[in-house]
């Protein structure tokens, strides 16, 4: 099974559509635009060197007034959201109960943060889930599953979710790691590189499969209760017959909503199965969703705002294609996304006109802004972890 990163997708997509040389290829220019207000920025700090230019989903927790925040290398931090103190710090490796490797050697965490049970879970390309204390940092456990963590768990119906790079989803016991069910999925020979988080609601466990399919399975047993068609493999190359579902699926009333990379955005049914709107769009970021709109990312860059009940297209921004963006946060009146270059882009809800811009570490952002009551949580790559208002 060969896994695909997002970057060497991009090359192969620029390579598919005749670029020649280096010549030819434009340079990305931000639009310009006159901020309509400035980024208020309460407090900064570091975890030490982030996740750097690695595949590591390591997106920011908050509980209460906590926030939490993890590197590559092996740290887990407790902050404050008021002014970002250091509330506790563990690095997994310390303990070598729990560590079976050399100290100075990087735990690749690479998938999480999970809240839940009075814990935090984070997991590792090594193959490692661990929990630890939410109040202390104290490791409670770590448990050996049997692929890379290379998404945040889910949590619920007393159980942790984890959905693993090879094919397999566990379920554990959130106070001892103990393994109380597993399902395995048929994997194709070239993916992308990455799984979607578990979505866990009314006893069941909505997973986004590489096949291009969503399923439910009964959170209890892992017994399968259907599986609907996101996408359908095309073409005659591994490459053009990638439809992974890699984004974590959104639950609003009776139906679901998922998006398959090279496929569509489809409302689900969630007690039949059954598909009730599908419109073609591709994407391998998380979706965001409010009372009336889903918001996308689409594989280019693309901003899309799409009505919930029908799947109608209300407004798209197109100023940012090709700027690797993260998922899009609804913030208040407003979206808030990352780019690689490091800029924090903030877009009218309701229009998506673009009304302000904030430069950051230009390491660049590669997982989404994330809401913490008034404030927005912003994570780099190179480990800079920022509150900023959100606007009025």
């Amino acid at each position: 099974m060969k896994k695909l990163t997002a970057a060497t997708l991009a090359l192969c997509i620029a390579t598919l559509t005749g670029c020649s040389s280096s010549d030819d290829e434009e340079e990305l220019v931000l639009p310009e635009i006159v901020n309509q207000f400035e980024t208020d920025i309460i407090w900064q700090e570091s975890i030490g060197d982030g996740v750097e230019h690695y595949f590591s989903r390591l997106t920011p927790a908050v509980h209460n007034d906590v926030v939490f925040v993890a590197n590559r290398e092996g740290e887990v931090e407790a902050l404050s959201l008021e002014n970002g103190d250091t509330l506790w710090q563990t690095d997994v490796r310390e303990n070598p109960a729990f560590w079976p490797w050399e100290s100075t050697e990087s735990a690749k965490l690479s998938g999480g943060i999970l809240q839940a049970y009075g814990k935090i879970f984070v997991g590792s390309e090594h193959g490692y889930l661990t929990a630890l204390d939410r109040e202390t940092g104290e490791i409670v456990w770590r448990k050996t599953m049997p692929g890379e963590v290379l998404s945040k768990p889910a949590a619920g119906d007393g159980l942790v979710f984890v959905n693993l790079g090879s094919g397999k989803l566990l379920a554990v016991h959130p106070d001892t790691g103990e393994e109380r069910w597993r399902f395995e999925q048929e994997v194709p020979p070239l993916t992308l590189r990455g799984q979607s988080s578990p979505t866990v609601a009314n006893g069941g466990v909505l997973l986004g499969l590489e096949t291009g399919r969503l399923s439910v399975l009964i959170s209890e047993n892992g017994y399968s209760a259907w599986s609907a068609e996101i996408a359908t493999p095309k073409g005659a190359s591994e490459f053009e017959r990638l439809v992974d579902v890699d984004t974590q699926a959104l639950i609003s009333g009776p139906y679901a909503y998922a998006i398959a990379y090279n496929g569509n955005l489809a409302a689900v049914d969630i007690r039949s199965g059954n598909v009730v709107w599908k419109r073609e769009y591709s994407s391998y970021r998380d979706l965001s969703m409010d009372s009336q709109h889903i918001y996308v990312v689409d594989s280019d860059g693309v901003i899309y705002a799409l009505d919930k009940s029908s799947g109608i297209e209300r407004w798209s921004q197109p100023a940012l294609r090709g700027w690797y963006l993260t998922g899009p946060t609804i913030a208040g009146n407003y979206i808030a996304l990352g780019d690689q270059e490091g800029n924090l882009h903030w877009l009218n809800k309701e229009t998506g006109e673009l009304v302000s811009r904030e430069d950051f570490d230009s390491s660049g952002f590669f997982v989404e802004p994330v809401v913490a009551g008034d404030k927005l949580i912003l994570y780099t790559r190179d480990g800079e972890v920022s509150a900023v208002k959100i606007p009025d």
